[in-house]
């Protein structure tokens, strides 16, 4: 069950780049033994190698995409099509994970964790970068 979540995840975000300053692809992660255990700020530090004092943010999923899955009038075809795909990105997460939380670590080049749980109890998610200066 969690890999065939896992692969619909990477099938939904395949070819997709979070966009800043600069464009990231997104990751697949499994954290398959942490479930049992409540995902605290200091633990998802530990999961990730960051140091303990690196600063964490939690956002909403939809204020995360906001951008990316929003249609706007000046979009051209390729434009509308990612916003279909940044969508139905959207859309799979949330069909199969619950509890997700997206975790913005660190400053400037921000390492985000979109982190939900399986029905198993398994933690999955997307992993990618934000650059803001």
């Amino acid at each position: 069950m969690t890999n065939e979540i896992t692969e619909k995840l990477k099938q939904a975000s395949d070819g997709l780049l979070f966009m800043s300053e600069s464009d990231y692809p997104f990751e697949v992660f499994l954290w398959s033994a942490q479930a049992q255990e409540a995902l605290t700020d200091q633990k998802l530090l530990q999961l990730t190698g960051h140091s303990q004092d690196v600063p964490i943010e939690k956002v909403d999923l939809d204020y995360f995409f906001r951008n990316s899955a929003q249609e706007k009038d000046w979009h051209d075809q390729n434009q509308k099509q990612t916003v279909k795909q940044f969508r139905a990105l959207v859309e799979t997460l949330k069909a199969n994970l619950s509890d997700i939380q997206v975790y913005r670590v660190g400053t400037i080049n921000i390492d985000v964790y979109i982190v939900g749980k399986t029905q198993s109890g398994d933690l999955v998610g997307l992993s990618t970068k934000v650059v803001e200066t």
